[in-house]
């Protein structure tokens, strides 16, 4: 169950808020993850100014900048493509988007392109680390700067790229004159400091919420961070059912107890008959319970107990809508949620015993049965948020 542990895995994420009096995002975050290659592909554009206008360049420029890379075509090849197609602001004489283009694979190689976005940060070793980058002169436009760089990612790494509605935060304060400048990449600092393991997710979310709140009554500009994280697979087990035959009772118990990671589990009669194998306590914490959900609990060596199929079709809802987790949230399926999307390698156990409260037919349950639900889960992880995952049937 723990194969592939050992590789690295490459974390992508991001977080972005838009304009204060605008419903549409000038800027435009794509990523796409090559499995033969082990490669990740993340791109970030930003339009010119804000509103429709700026997210329809900014997601050509995002679109075409992912298809071109993703398919190996030459660095060089690919910024002059869309040099051709952007058009130039004739007041301006600047491009109408700008972008920052970052091609990693699970080796620790990474290849970044950058025009007119505020400089990448790398960190190595919790620290900041100036990078060597390469000016590339396109015959077309000349008048146009594109800085190439490539550095080795070793475990621990990471890329942190933004648009200027970071770097530019809080412009005009007092105490940030010229914009958060400088300071994005002490932050980033003063967070590792804290917690060393912080993930790509909690990252960019922290610097966008902080730009947000520097930038005071709300955000003056499209506000977008992303984050690249080289580091060892995450791993999570969900266990949800009853085991088929009762003598298997024992081998989930000690299954549960013997993995390498966080653990959730979701069913009571699962949750009783793990607790009753391993004889320990299941403890209810009426504080974990809103929207009507049933409340949560905890048991010893593991993470997370939830009512089952309530809890997962919930959950299952929440990853389809592409809505990100509150991680300070009571709902037991945004709490589940929130430990799927910070794990890489997610394991589910899936007990195939039937649930005979659910042949009631006095009871309503618009739910499928457990086994799709978890399917529709791995499929929304592995789809959209780039996750491994492991179904196993008991």
């Amino acid at each position: 169950m723990i194969d592939r542990a050992e590789r690295n895995f490459i974390e992508v994420d991001y977080h972005h808020t838009v304009k204060n009096g605008q419903v549409v995002s000038g800027d435009i975050f794509l990523s796409n993850k090559i499995r033969e290659e082990g490669r990740i592909v993340a791109v970030l554009a930003d339009g010119l100014g804000s509103g429709i206008k700026a997210s329809v360049l900014a997601t050509l420029t995002a679109t075409m900048a992912l298809k071109y890379t993703s398919s190996s075509i030459d660095f060089r090849t690919s910024a002059e493509v869309i040099m051709d197609t952007l058009p130039i602001c004739s007041e301006r004489k600047v491009s109408y988007s700008t972008f920052t283009i970052v091609d990693v694979n699970s080796s620790g190689k990474a290849r970044i392109i950058e025009h007119g976005n505020p400089p990448y940060i790398f960190i190595h070793g919790r620290r900041e680390v100036p990078v060597e980058k390469q000016e590339i002169i396109l015959k077309k436009w000349s008048d146009r700067v594109i800085n190439y760089s490539e550095l080795h990612m070793e475990r621990g790494d990471r890329i942190v790229f933004f648009s200027d509605g970071v770097s530019q935060a809080g412009l005009g304060n007092r105490g940030t004159p010229m914009g958060w400048g400088k300071g994005v990449s002490e932050h980033v600092e003063q967070c590792l400091r804290v917690d060393g393991e912080m993930s790509a997710w909690s990252m960019s979310r922290g610097i966008v919420k902080k730009a947000s709140w520097m930038d005071g009554k709300g955000p003056y500009d499209d506000i977008t961070c992303g984050v690249i994280y080289l580091r060892r697979p995450r791993q999570l087990l969900v266990v949800t059912g009853p085991p088929f035959s009762m003598e298997q009772d024992t081998v989930l118990a000690q299954l549960v107890k013997n993995f390498p990671g966080r653990k959730v589990i979701c069913g009571g009669t699962t949750a009783d008959i793990i607790a009753r194998e391993l004889d320990c306590d299941i403890a209810i914490d009426p504080r974990l319970s809103c929207s009507g959900m049933p409340p949560a609990g905890r048991m010893e060596g593991v993470d997370l107990v939830t009512e089952g199929a309530l809890t997962i079709g919930r959950t299952a809802a929440m990853l389809e809508s592409g809505l990100k987790p509150n991680e300070d949230s009571c709902d037991p399926a945004s709490l589940m949620a929130a430990m799927l999307l910070d794990s890489d390698l997610v394991h589910f156990v899936v007990g195939t015993r039937v649930n005979e409260a659910h042949q009631d037919p006095r009871i309503t349950v618009d739910l499928d049965l457990r086994r799709n639900i978890v399917r529709r889960i791995a499929g929304y992880l592995e789809k959209n948020y780039f996750k491994e995952t492991r179904i196993k049937y008991i």
